[in-house]
């Protein structure tokens, strides 16, 4: 019990943050930070987006050479510890240097999309699961998790039609869907599958770390069925995308094995494989590990690299 009351204090400061105006520029340990301050949109509230720039990039774009984008949800929580609410963060910019020092992933910089506090569960549960509810489920969710207000498809729109078009002009980014990919962790996972599912010409590849199945807690079975249903008829061409799954076993990962081995079986059957040259597929299991960004941080090099490989690029 005192875990989990940990937890929800935890998942209830994640969704409220900090202030947009107070929070500080990160100071990442590798490459910089140039922040799009309180950027606008016609579709949902405005919210800075920090993009991540590696060390030699200004001399690399002289150069001629251009960059994969990886979009990543709660953006104030990527980079620096010292300017998040819980002095944890996922050090994107450490994990994504060393591979590419290491000559493992392709040249990538990272767009971080802040989280809209009170409004990230409205903002990242994927819309279109809402009618495969029960109609009392849909009410009481859709009014008490989501404010009375369904945002996922504006969020992406946001994202998609706003945002990529203004990286890519600002940017020497490659961006083509086969360079593009999204991820995110527990709320942020949901999101990031789905927005590659809604746009699979956009996003070649999404992956969720701890990814939040179950929707809300405690779970039951109402919101992974519909989840199920939507994946089995919308997940894209396996043979054009990559997914990667995972989870730990502690604190609320604990809860998520059931389900996401019905995520994994979904995904089997649309085509995806995790066997082979032409794996496209990775699901994974962290024992012992929890539902923060410690944790994330540790294991990030590997959705990374599936995701980013240079020697196996997406077509």
């Amino acid at each position: 019990m005192r875990c989990l009351t940990a937890l929800a204090t935890w998942l209830l400061a994640l969704c409220l943050g900090t202030p947009a105006q107070a929070q500080p520029l990160p100071q990442p340990a590798t490459g910089r930070i140039e922040r799009l301050a309180s950027q606008p949109s016609q579709f949902v509230d405005a919210r800075h987006v920090d993009v991540w720039l590696p060390d030699g990039y200004a001399q690399a774009v002289a150069a001629g050479q251009r960059f994969a984008v990886l979009y990543m949800h709660d953006g104030q929580m990527l980079f620096d510890a010292s300017t998040t609410w819980n002095k944890l963060a996922w050090r994107a910019d450490v994990a994504l240097s060393g591979l590419m020092q290491a000559g493992r992933i392709q040249p990538t910089i990272i767009v971080g999309i802040w989280n809209n506090g009170p409004w990230r569960h409205s903002e990242y549960f994927p819309q279109k699961w809402l009618p495969g509810l029960p109609a009392a489920v849909r009410e009481r969710f859709t009014r008490e998790d989501l404010r009375g207000k369904p945002q996922a498809d504006a969020y992406l729109k946001f994202v998609v039609q706003e945002l990529k078009p203004l990286i890519d002009a600002r940017y020497a980014t490659l961006p083509d869907r086969a360079h593009t990919f999204v991820a995110g962790s527990s709320m942020g996972g949901l999101i990031s599958v789905y927005a590659m599912s809604e746009y699979p010409q956009v996003f070649g590849g999404a992956a969720g770390l701890s990814t939040h199945w179950i929707g809300h807690y405690p779970p039951s079975a109402d919101i992974p069925l519909a989840a199920w249903a939507y994946l089995r008829d919308h997940l894209p061409e396996p043979a054009t995308h990559r997914l990667y799954q995972d989870h730990g076993t502690t604190e609320l990962d604990a809860v998520y094995a059931p389900f996401q081995l019905i995520v994994n079986q979904v995904a089997r059957d649309r085509g995806y494989t995790d066997q082979g040259l032409q794996a496209n597929f990775m699901t994974r299991v962290f024992e012992g590990t929890g539902h923060n960004e410690t944790d994330w941080a540790i294991r990030l090099v590997q959705p990374l690299e599936f995701l980013l490989s240079r020697e196996r690029p997406l077509r």
